[in-house]
């Protein structure tokens, strides 16, 4: 209907006829219909407030994003309704706001709101109540945490570079020089001989330490591309630990193996996930102390995922500390280089896997490594038919 023609109709409302009224009505009922079902299409959330901040619309898609039920929102407070909002000033305001929330149920998102008010055309002081229009933000802040990773390894593989060749070609030279050193303590008399011995022993164990640390590092930044050949995780995993069965069983700790016999063969690079599968079980038990130390590992496959399960009953991770997990040379180990993770989840994300890690402490870890099956060739699609 035009504008103004709601006014002109009560101006002269004793002069219409019932029949017209009815006709007039349904037309308004037909309109609100459509653009209730307007509003309910929209992808964005929309809410309909009163000046004093009392809901009077809601949209399906508000209602999904707050977890709110209509019939029990409709004549309510939104700061009632929504955590978060109750320092939000509604009453006389005329300015528009823009504002981010993160809400945690019914799912963890991202929002962005904006809300305007809607102007009274009698009274421009006073709005006639406020929309407020909801969008989902949460892949947008998933990109930018991305792009900043992406960015911070970037700067890293450049930095490696210059490590590289700035500490790498002195550690050699270095380490030449002490083996010459070495057989001129051979000629010294066994007084002198062994407390130098015991000196450059020391020294060169230090260098030991400095290229293995130089060598982790530009492994974890440094873009590789697997080489896949077609492996039985359970075997590797079996074989990682063979390697670490002599230290596992001097620390007293029980590793229970439930892996899946009928688990299909992975197209996977061998090495990358036995290192993988080597720093995450050298994680687990040096986070348990004491007695009764326990090791749960898993395997299976779903229609679309491998899914490696590696459990502890540690320490635990504080939750303060496990959103640093993946940043480089972040450690709670005094031997620690902060890169064991790193290197982790780029090997599992090179695969086109993912990696979660779940945590409290004094209950343990529990590590999941999802890892997609090999990318089913593509299938053509029939030809269309053609009518003769």
């Amino acid at each position: 209907m035009k504008s103004g023609f709601l006014e002109k109709l009560v101006s002269r409302l004793d002069r219409v006829e019932p029949g017209e009224i009815q006709n007039i009505v349904t037309r308004l009922l037909q309109e609100k219909g459509f653009l209730e079902n307007v509003f309910e299409a929209l992808q964005e959330g929309l809410i309909i407030l009163d000046p004093v901040g009392k809901i009077m619309f809601l949209n399906r898609a508000a209602c999904q994003f707050f977890g709110l039920d209509p019939a029990d929102s409709l004549g309510e407070t939104i700061s009632s309704k929504i955590r978060g909002l109750d320092k939000l000033s509604l009453s006389g305001s005329t300015q528009s706001v823009s504002r981010d929330i993160e809400v945690f149920y019914p799912e963890h998102r991202r929002l962005n709101f904006y809300l305007a008010p809607i102007d009274d055309p009698k009274n421009f002081e006073l709005p006639l109540g406020h929309v407020m229009l909801i969008r989902d933000t949460t892949s947008t802040h998933a990109e930018t945490e991305e792009n900043i990773e992406s960015e911070r390894l970037n700067a890293l593989t450049l930095l490696a570079a210059g490590v590289a060749h700035e500490i790498g070609n002195p550690l050699n030279s270095l380490d030449i020089h002490l083996q010459l050193i070495e057989r001129k303590i051979r000629k010294l008399p066994p007084s002198y001989r062994q407390i130098l011995t015991e000196n450059m022993q020391t020294a060169r164990q230090e260098i030991q330490r400095l290229d293995t640390i130089l060598k982790q590092f530009l492994h974890a930044v440094r873009p590789t591309t697997p080489r896949r050949e077609p492996q039985n995780l359970n075997d590797i995993l079996r074989q990682t630990l063979n390697l670490l069965e002599p230290e596992i069983s001097s620390r007293n700790i029980e590793v229970n193996l439930d892996l899946s016999e009928t688990l299909p063969k992975a197209l996977i690079d061998p090495d990358q996930f036995q290192q993988v599968f080597y720093n995450l079980l050298r994680n687990a038990y040096q986070a348990i102390s004491g007695d009764d130390g326990l090791i749960d590992i898993k395997t299976r496959s779903t229609e679309t995922d491998f899914i490696v399960s590696i459990s502890d009953n540690g320490t635990g991770i504080p939750p303060e500390q496990m959103g640093s997990l993946f940043e480089p040379y972040r450690t709670t180990k005094s031997a620690g280089t902060g890169l064991g993770l790193l290197i982790v989840r780029r090997i599992i994300r090179e695969h086109g896997g993912e990696i979660e890690i779940h945590s409290n402490p004094n209950d343990g870890t529990s590590i999941l490594i999802h890892l997609p099956h090999t990318a089913p060739s593509p299938r053509l699609l029939p030809a269309p038919m053609v009518d003769a």
